[in-house]
């Protein structure tokens, strides 16, 4: 049986900022329609318009049809052979996943990078988390966050880990720090406490705290999306 969903009319779409034009034209689509759900414009049940999103972007069909496939992927729209493409309601369950799958992969990179790496890669960490201890700009902890993760991924030297990070994708499109309350002041305490659990070379300990930080801000972003109404209602336990 066909699903039947409630289709709204959308307002014209403006060109979106030059940040989007740093990345390959599917990947600036995905981006632009993760915005336009997360930010209420495009609802659950909606049609996607790829016609007005590649005329917003400036690019061809092409490459909004290619951000569609991976945002099934992804979970944010489901394709309708020979109807379209529409808006699916957001699980909660599957960001809480998300966020976990992500802290199981970064302590593995972080053992990794302990067995591969010199003495070099404790004092670059600790430079950064230094940094963001110092600074409350989220502009700023984006960057410094993005450096740590870059330092560890470099020293773990494992091409497989990149292979699983680009299979997955961030929930929250743009600044995670500046879109989601609280989450900048645990990502400043979560790497001092993560980079302390490398210190004393502790893979259970590592484990432990990348699962602590981003549970916690999976908890934020959880609040956020119930107060988006973004997600679809959780079935019953039984």
């Amino acid at each position: 049986m066909d699903k039947i969903f409630r289709v709204q009319a959308l307002p014209p779409l403006e060109l979106p900022s030059t940040a989007l034009l740093r990345r390959s034209s599917a990947d600036e689509a995905a981006l632009y329609i993760r915005r336009l759900i997360f930010d209420g414009e495009l609802r659950a049940g909606q049609r996607v318009p790829q016609d007005e999103i590649a005329k917003a972007l400036g690019i061809s069909r092409i490459p909004v049809r290619e951000a569609l496939i991976a945002l099934e992927r992804e979970g944010w729209v489901t394709n309708e052979r020979h109807r379209g493409t529409f808006v699916d309601a957001l699980s909660e369950r599957a960001m809480l996943d998300n966020f976990q799958l992500y802290a199981m992969i970064y302590a593995f990179a972080a053992s990794r990078a302990l067995e591969r790496s010199g003495a070099e890669l404790l004092p670059a960490l600790d430079e950064i988390v230094a940094a963001v201890e110092q600074t409350d700009d989220p502009s700023t902890v984006d960057n410094l966050s993005y450096r740590f993760r870059s330092v560890i991924l470099k020293a773990a030297d494992s091409p497989r880990i990149y292979v699983l990070l680009r299979a997955m994708s961030g929930m929250v499109p743009g600044n995670f720090f500046e879109h989601v309350p609280g989450a900048l002041e645990i990502e400043k305490s979560g790497m001092r406490s993560i980079l302390d659990a490398m210190r004393a070379d502790d893979p259970v300990l590592v484990h432990d705290e990348y699962s602590r930080k981003l549970g916690e801000q999976a908890e934020l972003c959880v609040k956020l999306f119930r107060e988006r109404n973004l997600f679809a209602a959780e079935p019953a336990a039984d």
